[in-house]
């Protein structure tokens, strides 16, 4: 690879080394909302839906590898659901 390709991981015009790829930050959303009735409730209803999706798969990765059992992944799995459940019900009813 020369010297002059572009790595989205590499180093940013100011010097700084730039987050890989799937880091986010808390404030900002992950992608954008495209739904015709948007409202900051629907929003925030898709931030908390992402976030949820990726914390699945973290756990799903974690117990694929044997990092944690099958019990403990459904139980947190059933936690993160409950969370989902109660975000949607005050936010978008």
């Amino acid at each position: 690879m020369s010297a002059s390709s572009s790595d989205p991981s590499g180093p940013s015009s100011n010097g700084e080394a730039m987050p890989p790829d799937g880091i986010h930050s808390p404030m900002e959303s992950f992608s954008h909302y495209r739904g015709a009735d948007w409202t900051p409730e629907r929003l925030a209803f898709h931030q908390n839906l992402e976030t949820f999706a990726d914390r699945v798969g973290l756990i799903v990765g974690l117990q694929a590898n044997g990092k944690i059992s099958q019990d403990a992944a459904y139980d947190e799995i059933k936690s993160l659901w409950s969370s989902l459940r109660t975000s949607h019900s005050s936010l978008l009813k």
